[in-house]
């Protein structure tokens, strides 16, 4: 997909509408306060992830809140759940996130020279 974005974007014109949705949803689903501290998580616990309870704890979240939360998150395939006996092992979906930040990047960084990737990423240490 993201090479289709990409192409459109080369050739001067919009990328699809269902890419654009999909990518606002995703950008939602993150943009609530505990979410996008799951995805911090999660990212940080890759590629293992991470069960509910240890998110739960580590948020200072109740279960009925945490699982609000991360079901908005698997919907937007933002992460990915798998289960092992009687755990849910939740893991940031890198595929998806690295299709976002190709899709910002696309146009920030490449085409119109908005940003520069030098001030994005970290510097080696």
């Amino acid at each position: 997909m993201f090479l289709e974005i990409w192409y459109q974007c080369s050739m001067g014109t919009a990328p699809r509408d269902a890419a654009v949705t999909r990518f606002a949803d995703m950008l939602a689903a993150m943009g609530a306060e505990p979410r996008l501290r799951i995805v911090r998580l999660l990212l940080a616990a890759h590629p293992t992830g991470m069960v509910a309870g240890e998110l739960g704890s580590e948020l200072d979240l109740p279960p009925s809140t945490l699982s609000h939360h991360l079901d908005r998150l698997k919907r937007e395939g933002v992460v990915t759940v798998r289960r092992d006996k009687t755990f849910l092992w939740y893991t940031a979906n890198t595929a998806a996130l690295e299709d976002l930040l190709r899709f910002l990047y696309a146009e920030c960084c490449t085409r119109n020279d908005a940003c520069d990737p030098a001030h994005i990423t970290p510097e080696d240490s």
